[in-house]
């Protein structure tokens, strides 16, 4: 099983190093990952463990949820959402807690040790709250380019997610490789743009 030893997500190296150790916290950026940075997003898990003094499914879902709220508003904020996203996070937290026995690697991890079939670590994901087939995709993709997570099918699962190139956050290894996954982002963007206007006249 090869692993990218140091994740390079947000371009910081404490809040990197937290999502390399925690696969919580990479469940956590993930979630985050949108309407704002791709970097921003995953600094989100980093600055909630600075404030929180810890960081576990466990100790997110037992904050009273009106105070988790201003841990995640609390300049600078977690995410431009603080609100929404706060109770997605805990959502996320308690799921884990109860499907899971707070055990994030249950998600792709078989009884035998092994790994469960890429598929069904999809499905998994897509069960979860805030994250829908695109998200899951995304982090399936993480998961089998960058810890190891060599499950049968994983490839197929993501999708386009799964192939080389640089499509997402999975794809990110280095501030290089951030720019060029932005610079495909927004060809894709101008690309939909440019489609819905043709479709329009």
């Amino acid at each position: 099983m090869t692993t990218n030893e140091h994740l390079w997500l947000s371009g910081d190296p404490e809040a990197d190093d937290l999502l390399t150790r925690d696969p919580f916290a990479l469940l956590v950026g993930m979630l985050l990952d949108q309407q704002i940075a791709m970097e921003t997003a995953f600094l989100g898990p980093w600055k909630i463990a600075q404030r929180l003094g810890e960081f576990s499914p466990e100790a997110i879902a037992a904050v009273a949820p009106e105070e988790f709220v201003e841990l995640c508003r609390t300049p600078p904020a977690v995410h431009r959402y603080p609100g929404s996203m706060a109770g997605r996070i805990q959502d996320l937290a308690r799921a884990i807690v109860d499907q899971y026995g707070g055990d994030v690697t249950r998600l792709w991890t078989a009884d035998d040790g092994g790994f469960v079939p890429g598929p069904e670590i999809l499905a998994r994901l897509k069960a979860l709250p805030g994250y829908g087939e695109q998200k899951a995709k995304i982090f399936l993709a993480l998961l089998g380019k960058q810890r190891g997570v060599d499950a049968e099918g994983w490839r197929e699962a993501a999708g386009d997610y799964g192939l080389d190139g640089y499509r997402s956050i999975a794809d990110v290894r280095d501030a290089e490789s951030l720019h060029r996954v932005r610079e495909t982002k927004q060809a894709a963007k101008a690309a939909a743009r440019a489609a819905k206007a043709a479709k329009g006249d």
